[in-house]
């Protein structure tokens, strides 16, 4: 039998974060965070376009905060309402990523890494606008200069960050749409609106639960201690 408990220290530090990040969300110090969180809305986009069949033509994202993935998609519904919503739930899949990876399994610089190569790949591969370019290979260079150079605790504490970040965006996006008519009517909603008969408030609700929920259960694994079995702690303690 096993046992896993939170991880107090985790958990505080992730409030702690989230936090901060609601009560200085306008300090512009933050503006490139929320671009790396509009990136990853962004990828979330091309790779639902990938996977079903299409193409991606360009990933743009500009200072004020807004973004665009212009992509090839096969006609069908299914193909369009997964690349429609993928977006939503793009950023909300790397916070889980970086919380599970970098406390689970310890993959705290590996993880650091592979956001370099994910933002170099983006610049290179799909910017098509000088801006977009910039962002991308600038906070690759930093990502991987500090995986490689930062100490582990920093390292750790900067992934927290970006998770912490990343999912406050995710939800302060969603907050929008659902929220914000004139938003939402130019939103990943609106196009499933038109996609179907629900309307763009029914779509933006839904992502809204869904992200929470994926956010929720990926902190939940993340923020808990590795399981132990009891029966190898006493021995341990015994044999010593």
């Amino acid at each position: 039998m096993t046992t896993t408990q939170l991880h107090p220290g985790r958990a505080a530090l992730l409030l702690g974060l989230v936090v901060a990040g609601a009560v200085f969300w306008h300090s512009p110090v933050l503006l490139p965070f929320k671009l790396l969180s509009v990136m990853g809305h962004e990828t979330g986009h091309a790779l639902a376009s990938l996977i079903v069949g299409g193409s991606v033509d360009r990933v743009t994202l500009s200072l004020d905060e807004s973004g665009a993935c212009l992509s090839r998609i096969p006609d069908g519904f299914f193909a369009r309402a997964i690349v429609f919503s993928a977006g939503y739930v793009g950023s909300a899949i790397i916070s889980v990523l970086l919380l599970v990876l970098t406390f689970r399994f310890n993959a705290r610089r590996i993880m650091l890494a592979a956001a370099c190569i994910w933002l170099a790949g983006m610049g290179l591969i799909y910017a098509r606008d000088g801006f977009t370019l910039l962002f991308a290979l600038v906070m690759a260079t930093l990502f991987g200069l500090g995986a490689k150079w930062l100490p582990d605790a920093l390292v750790g504490a900067l992934n927290i960050f970006i998770a912490s970040f990343t999912s406050l965006y995710a939800v302060m996006d969603l907050k929008d749409d659902l929220w914000n008519s004139a938003v939402r009517s130019q939103s990943d909603a609106q196009l499933l609106a038109d996609l179907t008969i629900l309307p763009a408030i029914v779509w933006a609700a839904l992502w809204t639960l869904v992200s929470v929920g994926v956010l929720l259960g990926g902190a939940w694994l993340a923020l808990r201690d590795k399981p132990v079995t009891p029966a190898s702690t006493t021995a341990l303690q015994t044999a010593r």
